[in-house]
């Protein structure tokens, strides 16, 4: 099955807890503090893999979670780092933050690597706190906790060479005879309903073809399956654009060729302008007459370039093949999106917001609070004197005065709750 838009939720490790542990042996009965630091979580990492060419591994398996850090432990080990998390996309894969709907970054080679979130800092152990006037703190700091997030993974699939037209048109044909790939031909519409890739050798060279799917009027819209694909032939450097000359289906050649590039400048200028090699197709479905009669009728109302193929029988096969490659000699390679820069894995270190809940209490939370809050162990003396000092220190105290915070109130700080006295 072919898939090529999917949403996932991504998660870096957890930072592991920082140790309180003090030195004990034979030789030293109350040593000083040797807690370790606890490790950093591991990160996600996107990976361009020429591998895959589908988003189909993603169908069940939506959710990623790196390794957590382990804690820190005595005799100053610190905690082993958390696993980073390796996750391959086929190239071509576009990375867009669900949130903002961004495009984060686009893996268009094989082998490049996008670091989507960092692992979370491991805590310090009560050793790191040790000072002239903290002989013994008997506290560490927990690790930091990491957030969730979901992202879009869409897949622009990358060829030199776009296949496009109605349905019928014979695009499967077409490729099918100038390179090694075998898609499904019957003719009825929609025989296509995913690109198929193929690569054409052409004198000792090679080139890649996409067989995107037919393309109706008002695709560009939404109407038909071809709007779905139109992005995979975002990235090609050379149109090949098909228009059954045979008017098997009853259609207007005429119309048809002016109706798809219609859709294509509808959905993007830069796709309107990529280059194009017009194939009238199916020659060998009309005789010989009525053939000159629709070519020449072509030169007049349209006046532009074209060759003639038929699929059936390889007419004009080889001289397509040899036209291709030269306009591509000619044509240079479409650079990867320019992705805005945009934290994405952007952390909160300094907010404090202030609130009250129904019980009239001081609430306080907030990216600061949440990191201060990691060093503070209620139950040792020294830490709880820590935080009382680091509240005033940050403004904090005097902010939940502006508050209206009186003397005898009681303030919330995670699951820290106390009574505020002058």
């Amino acid at each position: 099955m072919f898939l090529d838009r999917v949403k996932i939720s991504i998660k870096a490790g957890n930072g592991g807890n920082g140790a309180t542990s003090f030195l004990r042996n034979a030789m030293t009965a109350n040593g000083g503090p040797d807690g370790g630091e606890g490790g950093n979580g591991g990160s996600i990492i996107f990976k361009a893999s020429k591998d895959m060419n589908t988003l189909y591994e993603f169908r069940f398996h939506k959710k990623f979670v790196a390794g957590n850090g382990e804690n820190g432990a005595k005799k100053l080990q610190t905690g082993a780092n958390g696993k980073d998390l390796i996750i391959k996309v086929p190239c071509g894969t576009v990375i867009i933050d669900s949130e903002s709907d961004k495009v984060i970054a686009d893996l268009f080679e094989d082998g490049s690597e996008f670091v989507a979130l960092k692992g979370g800092k491991g805590g310090h152990g009560n050793a790191y706190y040790k000072s002239s006037i903290k002989q013994a703190p008997h506290y560490s700091q927990t690790g930091e906790v990491t957030k969730g997030h979901e992202v879009i993974l869409e897949l622009k699939t990358i060829a030199d060479v776009g296949l496009v037209g109605f349905p019928n048109a014979g695009k499967s044909t077409l490729l099918s005879c100038i390179s090694n790939a075998n898609p499904k031909i019957a003719n009825y519409p929609f025989t296509t309903l995913y690109p198929n890739l193929g690569v054409c050798e052409v004198r000792g060279q090679t080139f890649v073809v996409a067989d995107i799917p037919g393309l109706i009027e008002g695709a560009s819209q939404g109407q038909g399956l071809g709007h779905y694909f139109l992005k995979h032939v975002e990235r090609v450097r050379l149109i090949l654009h098909l228009v059954d000359i045979s008017q098997s289906d009853g259609r207007d050649f005429i119309e048809d060729y002016l109706t798809i590039n219609k859709e294509l400048e509808n959905y993007s200028s830069e796709l309107a302008n990529t280059p194009q090699i017009v194939v009238l197709s199916k020659i060998d479905l009309i005789d010989e007459e009525t053939r000159e009669e629709r070519i020449e009728r072509f030169k007049k109302e349209i006046g532009i370039d074209f060759i003639t193929i038929s699929g059936a029988t390889y007419e004009g096969i080889e001289q397509l093949k040899l036209l291709t490659l030269e306009r591509l000699s000619k044509i240079p390679k479409k650079p990867p999106i320019q992705v805005e820069e945009f934290n994405f894995d952007k952390r909160d270190y300094e907010s404090i917001n202030i609130t009250r809940d129904d019980e009239g209490a001081f609430v306080l939370s907030g990216g600061k609070i949440d990191n201060f809050i990691r060093g503070v162990v209620l139950s040792d003396t020294r830490s709880f004197a820590y935080f009382q000092n680091r509240l005033q220190e940050m403004g904090i105290i005097d902010m939940l005065k502006q508050k209206g915070m009186k003397n005898g109130d009681t303030v919330k700080i995670k699951d820290i709750v106390f009574e505020y006295s002058e």
